[in-house]
């Protein structure tokens, strides 16, 4: 083979086009990750607010959702999570479990 047929061959692969492909599945995992760790934090603060019995139990359930969702986010690279703390209703109760307090802003 060719110094030329090789080259051909380079231009006709592609590789950067695998490597699109590969940085897009990455993408579209961690917003699939994410979203079901969003959904998660919602279920768990709904069942503790119409939680009247095992309370202690549902309060810790969303407090374990709540910190796996921000773990998740800043993983990702979102370090500020007022905005979805707010979003999500997140309760004081549960923030207050993870020994974050959020800002007044």
């Amino acid at each position: 083979m060719s110094l030329r047929d090789s080259l051909d061959l380079i231009r006709m692969v592609r590789p950067e086009t695998g490597t699109s492909a590969l940085e897009h599945e990455i993408v579209a995992e961690r917003a699939s990750s994410l979203g079901s760790a969003e959904a998660r934090v919602k279920q768990t603060v709904a069942d503790l607010a119409g939680a009247q019995a095992d309370r202690q139990q549902r309060l810790d359930d969303a407090r374990q959702a709540v910190w796996a969702y921000f773990v998740q986010r800043e993983l990702i690279g979102f370090r500020r999570h007022n905005d979805v703390i707010r979003d999500l209703g997140i309760p004081a109760e549960v923030l207050a479990g993870l020994g974050a307090v959020p800002s007044r802003r």
